[in-house]
């Protein structure tokens, strides 16, 4: 359970003092007032990830050179501070010494926001996104791969770039990127297949049942990395990046058959995406034996009704939800189902 946040000069906040509800909150604003932010902070200090942002830097409030976040929990507080372009890591007051041995017993957590309908209609970024951002959480071979491949690939890349480069050089970051991506692909193999249940599930408590759901696994290779790399080499240089991996590949999500991102519907891109965050909350709860904090930014008023009293069924009584909204209409009278806050409530700006 998460207790209190406190933060320092993270995007709009100067500093904030947050005692965190058990049940978690129902934070009520304008836009651009914070709301997001409260959820990205503890999404970050949770997983090392930003939702809204590849780079640290961004997190900065405006005029500032460093950010702090505080978040205490159950199993202890956790501390981070970025200054000086680099990330300072503290779980009980101990230093961690990198991102795996912080991240190593984080609990868990899922983020539902407007933009995972790209999930279904966006690029093999956001789906690959997705299977990372479940992935590190699941299992720490699946980060600490994912980790290793990320640094050879951007290392390969910089050499590609480079009219210097040699052959031989750019085969032994072949080897490291065939050694950490088969693991990876292995493990999503796996993680699809952990998931299918859990989306079918929720895509059918959401959706009444009307709709079968599958997903494919495609890997942008069928062959052994290690070959599929050494055969593409001169492509790659020509490119100037490395063209096939895991970095490359995606899944297909179908609907009775179909392309979901073709033929499904809005109102029926929109059920399946919410179901594949779901999912992400289904699965994590069942692997880790922890139930995951779930920050849902502002998605209940793209729902239509019936969907919107399914997805509310869905909460899981004995988890902190945190739900971002800028008005209350979208409940038609009902009772909010966590204690409201308004965000100018919440000590600090």
């Amino acid at each position: 359970m998460l207790n209190a946040l406190r933060l320092r000069h993270f995007r709009c906040y100067q500093a904030l003092n947050w005692q965190i509800p058990a049940e978690g909150a129902l934070i009520l604003g304008e836009n651009a007032r914070g709301k997001t932010s409260l959820l990205e902070a503890i999404c970050f200090a949770l997983t090392l990830h930003s939702p809204r942002a590849s780079k640290m830097d961004k997190l900065v409030t405006h005029g500032e050179n460093n950010f702090g976040i505080s978040l205490s929990t159950d199993e202890g507080p956790r501390r981070l501070v970025w200054e000086q372009r680099k990330l300072g890591m503290q779980v009980n007051g101990a230093p961690r010494k990198d991102y795996n041995e912080y991240l190593a017993d984080a609990p868990p957590v899922v983020w539902l926001g407007n933009g995972d309908i790209s999930l279904v209609t966006g690029g093999a970024d956001e789906r690959r996104h997705y299977l990372d951002f479940l992935g590190a959480q699941w299992h720490p071979t699946y980060r600490a791969a994912l980790r290793e491949y990320r640094k050879a690939l951007k290392s390969r890349n910089l050499l590609l770039r480079n009219p210097r480069r040699n052959r031989a050089t750019l085969l032994s970051y072949a080897v490291l990127l065939s050694r950490h991506g088969e693991i990876i692909t292995a493990l999503r193999r796996q993680l699809i297949s952990l998931l299918q249940p859990h989306i079918c599930d929720y895509h059918a408590r959401i959706s009444s049942g009307r709709e079968e759901v599958q997903l494919y696994y495609r890997p942008s290779t069928d062959k052994p990395l290690l070959i599929a790399l050494e055969e593409a080499i001169e492509a790659d240089e020509r490119a100037g990046f490395t063209t096939v991996g895991p970095h490359r590949d995606d899944f297909s999500l179908l609907i009775a058959d179909k392309a979901a991102a073709d033929f499904a519907s809005e109102g029926q891109q929109r059920t399946l995406a919410t179901a594949l965050v779901m999912a992400q909350a289904g699965l994590l709860q069942v692997e880790t034996g922890q139930a995951p904090a779930l920050l849902i930014d502002d998605i209940f008023g793209e729902l239509d009704p019936a969907r919107r009293k399914a997805l509310l069924s869905l909460l899981p009584p004995d988890t902190q939800v945190f739900i971002t909204t800028t008005h209350l209409d979208w409940l038609g009278g009902n009772t909010p189902p966590l204690p409201v806050i308004h965000i100018n409530d919440i000590a600090g700006r």
